[in-house]
Order: C-alpha cells, then structure tokens, then sequence
C-alpha cells in the first residue's frame, strides 16, 4: 500500500478528560520549575506541543525511551527541529546509562542560566514531563535507587493514566539538592493529525481500545512494510510478507489457537458456534511489537 486509509476517525475521542486538568496543573507547576525533563517514546510525534511556549523559556532535556528498540538507521531528530529544539538530547550510541547522564546535565543546565526570583535558593526544581505510559516515574524512581539508594516514590505501570496528578516534590539526590515532580501523562487537546494519534497508540500512550486493536495491527502491518520491517514474516512462519492485515491475523489465531465461542441466531434456535478470534491475535501482533520481537522499529 503506498497510503494507509483512516476512514475519517476522529480523535477528539481519545483524549480523556483528566488529562485536561493535569494540563492545567502542570502549567502551574512550571512557575516553580528550574528546569524540564522531557521524556519520550519517538522524537517528533511522542513530543506535546502544548508545551512548547514553556520548553522554550527553560532549561529543556529531552530523554528518548526505549533506544533498545529503536531502528539505528533512523537516528533521532536533530537540534532545532520541534519544540526545545537545540537543547540537548541523548543519543543510543551513548556510552553512559541514561540514569547516569540527568542529574550532571539538569546542574549544569540550572547552573549556567538564569534562575529570575529563584537565584537565592541552592535547590533545584525538576519538572518531568511527557505523553502518558512514557516512563516518567520510572526515570525519577530510576534516579532515587541511583543516587539517594532509596526505593520507589511514585508508582509505575504498563499502562497509561497510572499518575493522575501533579504529585508532590521528590528527592533524587542530595548533592546538588534537587527535587523532580512526577506529573500527569497529557495529550494535546487536538491532535495534529490521525497518524500522529497512531503512533501515540502503537507505544502504549493511548489506550488500544479507544483506537481499536484491529486498527492499530493494520497500521502496524502498513509501517512494518513501509520501512521494509520484514521480521514478523519470520517471527510468525509466514511465507512472504503480507499487505492486508486478515490473512495475517488468521494465520496467527490458526497458529495460537485463539479461538472465541459465539452465539448464532437460527430458525431452530441459538447455535454455539467456535471461531477464530482476530482481536486476540491482532493484540498480540501489538505485544509482539511493543517488546521487539519484530526487529528494531521507529515511527517517525
């Protein structure tokens, strides 16, 4: 397929309305903010302009998650492109853990700007932002371990929508002191375009059934065979790449067994009938994917 079809969707749908309050909380928490930790599954589409007037008055680190996945032929954006652009941002040929990298950078940062009304205080403020399901607490319980030797603060999870709030502030070192505050994954209010949502989808940062899984495996497929991603072929025992998501997915509930028990409608009655589950196999397509048993892969 040279384009993929999106039927119109329209995805005002997918943005949940807690997400319009931890907006609003955040942009309040910036006031107090020495510096932001932005963190992020894909350079440009994981990345929430709405707060790019706030990116672009503070000290801005971008952290790109899951590099163990990524495709190295597609290397991360360059300086100046999207919000915070010419700002630092990690690399994954980086011979230092990320973990390693934050606090150094966030002082250095903190240290060469200027801090306006809070010039007077050795503290330093962190706000860590970013799209839902990103690894925002796991970043800053990454940093307590690192440096304070303490267990988690704030919780985790697979999942977006686990932070509900803007929290309160966090120890993460001692020497410089600094404080990171854990906040709500948000999405824009509107996103750009559908493809944009798509991606966001694919990394875990909307929840698959507002965008439906059988939606989701299609698009997968169709970026699979765009960058040339031939590895499910494999993966699943396929004879050659496929274009259209059905035979894949039956070939799959054929393969694991995922089959569903449903209820026909007869003259003669109600008939149980067993057949094969296409949403079982296409979120496992997702799975497969999201823990790169299908190669290395970036969206963008």
């Amino acid at each position: 397929r040279e384009r993929f079809e999106f039927g119109g969707r329209d995805v005002a749908s997918w943005f949940p309305r807690h997400m319009a309050k931890g907006l609003r909380q955040m942009r309040l928490a910036l006031r107090r903010a020495d510096c932001l930790v932005e963190r992020s599954h894909i350079p440009l589409s994981g990345r929430n302009p709405a707060l790019q007037e706030a990116l672009g008055i503070r000290p801005h680190i971008l952290v790109l998650n899951k590099m163990d996945l990524a495709d190295l032929r597609r290397q991360p954006v360059s300086g100046g492109a999207g919000p915070g652009g010419g700002q630092p941002r990690w690399q994954s040929d980086s011979p230092v853990p990320v973990p390693l990298q934050v606090v150094p950078m966030v002082a250095r940062l903190v240290g060469n700007g200027p801090r306006y009304h809070r010039a007077e205080s050795s503290e330093h403020n962190i706000l860590v932002i970013g799209v839902p399901n990103v690894g925002k607490s796991s970043l800053i319980n990454s940093l307590r371990r690192l440096h304070l030797k303490k267990g988690k603060a704030t919780a985790v999870g697979g999942e977006p929508g686990i932070t509900k709030a803007v929290l309160s502030r966090i120890q993460v070192c001692e020497k410089p002191l600094m404080y990171l505050v854990d906040t709500p994954g948000v999405l824009p209010p509107r996103l750009g375009d559908v493809e944009t949502g798509m991606k966001l989808a694919l990394c875990g940062a909307i929840h698959d059934h507002l965008v439906g899984e059988d939606v989701m495996a299609d698009y997968l497929l169709y970026t699979l065979n765009k960058q040339q991603q031939f590895g499910y072929v494999q993966h699943y025992g396929l004879a050659q790449p496929c274009d259209c998501i059905e035979p894949l997915l039956k070939h799959m509930a054929l393969s694991q067994g995922r089959t569903q028990k449903v209820k026909v409608l007869t003259g003669t009655g109600n008939v149980n009938m067993t057949m094969l589950n296409y949403t079982a196999a296409a979120c496992e397509f997702l799975r497969d994917f999201r823990a790169g048993r299908l190669g290395r892969v970036t969206l963008d």
